[in-house]
């Protein structure tokens, strides 16, 4: 139905919340200690008690003072690149979005791949859908971590429209304006919610609001993993409506689709790793696409 996922995640979250005030039995939160377990508490919390972190409480200044300080950080260049450029800019589209999506991303490099992939792909029309694919794959077979793929996302984007700049340079250029509008505000959130997070740590309601949201997350990596399957498998897809895309099974290809059950196995199954399944996967695509042409 192509409901954002902005909206999936606040929607999950409040249904959480009101799940808590008017059923706490069913939406009872995340517990650190069950039935007989005794709660065992940590470091941090034996610290607390001794008073050895009283330094780390909030102040009446803490908040204004992090939010004067970073917010000038993260957005003082998208702001600029916006004044320069013009709103229709490709380089303010990137900026723009990837700045929401890391205020509104949860649940991991997976979850906000299934944002991005919509918008990139349907939205703002950046890649195609196998590209898309490629960008996965390069950052699954490659060092790093799997959220890096947004770099790839933010090069072709300014490549293909590098305006007045050489394409190559423009591209790198895309590349490195999408790491910092994703990455910068980690720093904010993180210095701005720290000294709170263990007044929140006891709150029921958000406890639930964020089980909620924990199990939306795995549903949007299920449609990602869908996503990717069916264009991956399929050289084809068709829209019945309501966002839904189905195969034209007359397009399989079956080297990807015996790779898939084959690598499937291996983890499910055999409980092989997954970097030796994805070297031999990787290993095995190169040979069927020599050995079939």
């Amino acid at each position: 139905m192509n409901v954002p996922f902005p909206l999936i995640v606040l929607l999950a979250g409040l249904a959480g919340w009101i799940g808590n005030r008017s059923a706490p039995a069913f939406f009872s939160g995340a517990s650190h200690g069950k039935g007989d377990v005794p709660d065992i508490k940590g470091v941090v919390d034996l610290m607390f008690e001794r008073g050895e972190l009283t330094h780390v409480r909030p102040t009446r200044w803490h908040a204004p003072r992090t939010l004067a300080i970073w917010l000038p950080i993260w957005l003082g260049p998208v702001l600029l690149v916006w004044a320069v450029t013009g709103s229709a800019s490709v380089w303010t589209q990137i900026g723009g979005f990837f700045s929401v999506m890391a205020v509104v991303t949860f649940g991991g490099a997976y979850a906000a791949l299934a944002y991005v992939a919509q918008a990139a792909v349907e939205y703002f029309g950046w890649l195609a859908p196998g590209e898309m694919v490629d960008g996965l794959g390069l950052a699954e077979t490659t060092p790093g971590p799997l959220i890096l793929v947004l770099q790839f996302v933010g090069f072709v984007a300014a490549f293909r429209q590098p305006g007045l700049l050489a394409p190559l340079l423009a591209g790198l250029f895309g590349g490195l304006f999408t790491l910092w509008a994703t990455f910068t505000p980690c720093f904010l959130w993180i210095f701005l919610s720290a000294p709170y997070i263990e007044a929140l740590r006891g709150n029921k309601a958000l406890s639930a609001a964020l089980g909620a949201i924990t199990a939306a997350v795995v549903g949007v990596i299920m449609n990602l993993a869908l996503w990717f399957g069916l264009h991956v498998i399929f050289g084809e897809v068709r829209n019945v409506g309501l966002g839904m895309d189905v195969p034209v099974l007359s397009s399989i290809d079956w080297r990807a689709a015996l790779l898939s059950c084959a690598s499937m196995i291996a983890i499910l199954k055999l409980k092989i790793g997954m970097l030796p399944t994805l070297a031999g996967s990787a290993l095995a695509g190169v040979l069927l696409l020599a050995v079939s042409g």
